[in-house]
């Protein structure tokens, strides 16, 4: 890409994140967006607002050979956002490309798959975490997201926040699933998270800022997932 061409994109691009971020969306939807404009831009190697309807068409035929629609669809809305908000330009994208629909029923553990996992799980950050997760019906992201203030044992329920399109919600809260967070909680101390980052001393973990690391989360759950030998699709496995 010449150097002109690549300021241009750059002026753009910084202005597509700017967008995003003005109009709410998480940082997960903001990295999948500026990935698509990222992507398309190296494989012409070139700023995308010049390219073609024939251009775009042939991008995106590639790309259902070598990528699944999952990232085709994510690549069309985020590419859709660029060309609406960026480059202030119409696009019939639903005439180029539009995913099959696939329905299928969520894999459901039952109850003794669910205590074979938290059985095997031997560090009790895990293991309170695994059975939260599954006890409430949480997403990972919203059991990471948990704080102390969350809690209301009295009414034995949780308040959900900015779950799933960004609502609020409150679910019931299992008297064996308040006694483990309680116990986690006396054992921590952290003033704001129920999983704070676990790294360090005692006194580092009590003083965390942040909760317990998303990725290492799903390692950890795919381990006693895969030692348990449950083949079933488990929301922990990216």
């Amino acid at each position: 890409m010449k150097k002109a061409e690549a300021n241009r994109f750059n002026k753009l691009y910084q202005r597509h994140l700017r967008s995003l971020k003005l109009q709410g969306k998480s940082q997960k939807t903001i990295e999948a967006y500026s990935r698509a404009v990222r992507r398309i831009s190296g494989h012409f190697d070139c700023c995308p607002d010049k390219l073609t309807l024939e251009q775009r068409e042939q991008y995106f035929a590639d790309l259902v050979k070598s990528h699944s629609w999952s990232t085709v669809k994510i690549d069309r809305i985020g590419l859709q956002f660029f060309w609406k908000h960026v480059l202030k330009k119409d696009w019939q994208w639903l005439n180029i490309v539009k995913a099959p629909k696939v329905r299928s029923l969520p894999d459901i553990l039952t109850v003794a798959e669910v205590e074979k996992m938290v059985g095997a799980t031997r560090n009790l950050r895990y293991r309170v975490f695994l059975l939260a997760t599954y006890s409430m019906g949480l997403r990972l992201a919203e059991a990471l997201s948990l704080q102390v203030g969350d809690i209301d044992a009295q009414r034995k329920q949780v308040h959900i926040r900015r779950g799933k399109g960004h609502k609020d919600r409150f679910v019931p809260l299992p008297d064996l699933t308040c006694k483990a967070l309680r116990a986690l909680w006396w054992r921590h101390r952290n003033p704001c998270w129920l999983f704070p980052n676990a790294v360090g001393s005692p006194e580092r973990i009590q003083k965390a800022a942040t909760h317990m690391d998303r990725g290492g989360t799903q390692a950890a759950m795919k381990a006693v997932v895969q030692q348990c030998g449950i083949k079933k699709k488990s929301p922990f496995i990216p």
